[in-house]
């Protein structure tokens, strides 16, 4: 579990919550026609702007930014790799086939059993990059989801304002029209900018990250197999990979 985006989502509600309950009452700002245009139509939009298996895919997207899934440490990531080069310096490349069919990360797998079958080192580079730019594709797809939410909640919110005015100035001799149409002109921009802040912006923003720690982690298992494949030197190999981390965070194992 994330804490940082999960207590940051509490949060806005909870300010936004108190502040409305000390003002004119959290009641007041509730407004049918208000949900109707900006939560129903930037929905409707979003069925048009991507296929129907990713609008449905956008809550288990989304908990990916509360709960992201688990990956394995970049350190360990890098140990495990100056293991299997000392171990294929020693023993060979052929020792690490049973270390491969029982490796859990399938990324690392995939690499090493091709590094271990004897493939041609440009061709598992070729292989596993593309692995690495479908996923990261995929991720891209996913995240821009919740921009694109936040863009059209925020125009869906700026014409619910245009039809309340409208009705506004339509009834200008109804006094008792006038509150209601100005509550849709006003709630419908409200209502645009708590989703472009709370469940636009911010989450495509986390999924990015997210995306690049694992693209970060795809890129060490890469050059990680080169190495091990070319028969380099573990400490050179290690130093290599550290490169990658921040420098308060390397750690060598041969010190």
């Amino acid at each position: 579990m994330d804490l940082g985006t999960v207590i940051g989502s509490v949060m806005i509600v909870v300010l936004l919550l108190g502040a409305m309950a000390m003002g004119a009452g959290v009641v007041a700002y509730l407004d049918i026609p208000s949900v109707l245009i900006v939560f129903g139509g930037s929905i409707a939009a979003l069925m048009i702007a991507f296929k129907m298996e990713h609008i449905k895919g956008m809550f288990k997207i989304y908990l990916i930014a509360i709960k992201p899934p688990v990956n394995e440490e970049l350190q360990s990531l890098i140990q495990k790799l100056v293991n299997y080069s000392m171990k294929a310096r020693r023993d060979g490349i052929l020792s690490l086939e049973t270390d491969a069919n029982a490796e859990e990360n399938e990324f690392l797998k995939k690499g090493l059993l091709m590094a271990v079958d004897g493939n041609e080192p440009d061709t598992i580079r070729e292989l596993l990059e593309v692995d690495m730019e479908q996923t990261k594709g995929r991720h891209t797809l996913n995240r821009s989801i919740f921009g694109k939410w936040g863009d059209i909640a925020g125009a869906f919110g700026m014409l619910g304002t245009l039809i309340g005015l409208v009705a506004m100035l339509v009834n200008m001799a109804d006094p008792s029209a006038i509150g209601p149409a100005m509550a849709v002109a006003l709630l419908t921009t409200f209502y645009g900018a708590f989703i472009g802040n709370i469940f636009g912006a911010p989450v495509e923003n986390i999924l990015s990250i997210r995306s690049d720690d694992e693209m970060l982690g795809k890129i060490v298992v890469i050059e990680g197999i080169m190495s091990i494949q070319a028969g380099d030197n573990p400490r050179m190999l290690e130093a290599k990979l550290l490169s990658f981390l921040q420098p308060t965070e390397r750690v060598s194992q041969f010190e």
